[in-house]
């Protein structure tokens, strides 16, 4: 019931983009902060972006510049616009929901990157 879900992700050329969406159960309003994480086989999984505490955000050195992470807690929705794709962002991406009470992951969305 309070496992968010991630949608948007498919297949882009280099260059593209997507937007990825999180969709939690209940309220994000009062999270201590949200997260996009992603994996590539054989490879650790790494964050990507976070928003924490007053609304400041975060990103891994590889997609700054191209990445932004926003939230709508009207929507309970969480999203991830990726631009200029590049195929080593190919991955699984996870949404990630950490509440006060307990942290919540979501099942990942395949994002390929491929001419």
């Amino acid at each position: 019931q309070v496992r968010p879900v991630e949608s948007g992700g498919g297949l882009v050329q280099p260059g593209g983009s997507l937007r990825l969406s999180c969709s939690a159960p209940g309220s994000i309003s009062g999270a201590k902060s949200l997260g996009w994480y992603r994996q590539a086989p054989g490879k650790q999984r790494e964050l990507v972006a976070e928003i924490i505490s007053g609304g400041i955000t975060n990103y891994t050195d590889s997609v700054k510049g191209r990445f932004t992470i926003s939230r709508d807690n009207s929507k309970n929705t969480m999203y991830l616009q990726m631009n200029s794709l590049k195929p080593e962002d190919t991955a699984v991406y996870y949404c990630y929901v950490n509440h006060y009470f307990g942290s919540y992951w979501g099942q990942g969305t395949q994002v390929s990157v491929s001419s």
